[in-house]
């Protein structure tokens, strides 16, 4: 089996702030157990959150096989498997002990790539809870898409479990930027019948965006107050949800665009780390704002998910593949920031 670790002995690929590096290995591919499948993993792919783990931000991040998403089909199964039998087309779930429900303690901290050994490598033994099936009108490369930034999006949408406010028809969302999960809440927010207001960086990257569904589009390296320009497409009003991608240099024009009694979802910090004034998160009290987190989601979610993009034949948009070999480019490529979509790793 060969695999991929995260090392500080290892070169850090020239990328800012990466403490650790990749190390190739080969070792014995294992044999399942009581209740485990083998996934022969077909594909993997990047995410925001594995530039944090290169980072060496996560305890014990030393040796750990990187990256959350992916996905292939069912080599082997151990004594006691119902779910799965040998060649089935299959998609890792991000959160392996997360079923349903509520995020709680005991199903906490299973997380691929970050807590346990991810995907980036040919063979993975997982429970057989750990996985959902791929939609059959998908490739393997955009199967393994979908997981982290797909749940991310999705349960934005959702309301995020355990207590659910879901987006209505007619309602509006900002979409920030172009990024796997942007494009994601983009396809899920049309699918759910909303207004989606984007934001992006470029003409072409807006043209982009609309030809994709965003029914509006702000350029915010043209306009620095596009929190205004947001409350006035909506009449004056703000949109119902808000999902802050970028971190503490977009929080405060992402609370100053949504409505009084509105939703903003805290998903990630692209942006960059950094620190918010107080006087900027204000009207979090005096709007009665609610905010909250999704951490991905649940298998159950993962379903759920896949069945919309099984039912609406969507698609994920993948802007390059890498073969398995050239991981570390794939590393540099996505950290480049250059992307539109998903970077993806194809294990040959």
């Amino acid at each position: 089996m060969h695999s991929y670790h995260l090392s500080a002995q290892a070169p850090t690929l020239d990328i800012p702030g990466a403490a650790l590096g990749l190390a190739q290995r080969e070792s014995d591919t294992p044999e399942p157990g009581p209740g485990q499948v083998l996934v022969r993993l077909r594909a993997s792919a990047l995410n925001y959150a594995d530039l944090s783990f290169l980072a060496g931000h996560m305890p014990h991040a030393e040796g750990l096989i990187p990256l959350l998403d992916g996905a292939g089909e069912v080599a082997a199964v151990g004594p006691g498997v119902q779910r799965w039998q040998a060649g089935d087309r299959v998609i890792a779930n991000p959160h392996q002990n997360w079923l349903a429900g509520e995020l709680r303690p005991p199903n906490y901290g299973a997380v691929l790539g970050g807590m346990i050994d991810g995907t980036l490598r040919d063979y993975a033994l997982v429970p057989e809870t750990g996985l959902a099936a791929t939609p059959e009108h998908l490739s393997d490369e955009e199967a393994a898409a979908l997981s982290c930034a797909g749940l991310t999006a999705w349960n934005s949408i959702m309301g995020g479990p355990p207590h659910r406010r879901v987006c209505a028809p007619g309602e509006s969302v900002l979409v920030q930027g172009t990024g796997g999960v942007a494009l994601f809440l983009l396809q899920f927010a049309k699918l759910a019948g909303c207004r989606a207001i984007a934001l992006t960086s470029t003409a072409e990257k807006a043209e982009f965006l609309r030809e994709r569904g965003a029914d509006a589009v702000i350029n915010y390296r043209e306009n620095s107050a596009w929190g205004d320009s947001v409350v006035e497409l909506t009449g004056g009003r703000g949109v119902d949800l808000a999902v802050e991608l970028g971190g503490p240099g977009t929080l405060p024009e992402s609370i100053k665009a949504v409505r009084p009694g509105g939703r903003l979802a805290l998903i990630g910090i692209v942006g960059g780390m950094g620190s918010v004034d107080y006087l900027h998160m204000i009207p979090i009290i005096h709007k009665a704002l609610t905010l909250f987190a999704n951490s991905m989601g649940s298998l159950a979610d993962l379903e759920n998910m896949l069945q919309a993009v099984s039912l609406h034949q969507l698609r994920p948009h993948i802007d390059r593949v890498f073969p398995f070999d050239e991981a570390p480019e794939a590393y540099r490529y996505f950290a480049g920031r250059g992307h539109i979509g998903k970077v993806v790793i194809r294990h040959d």
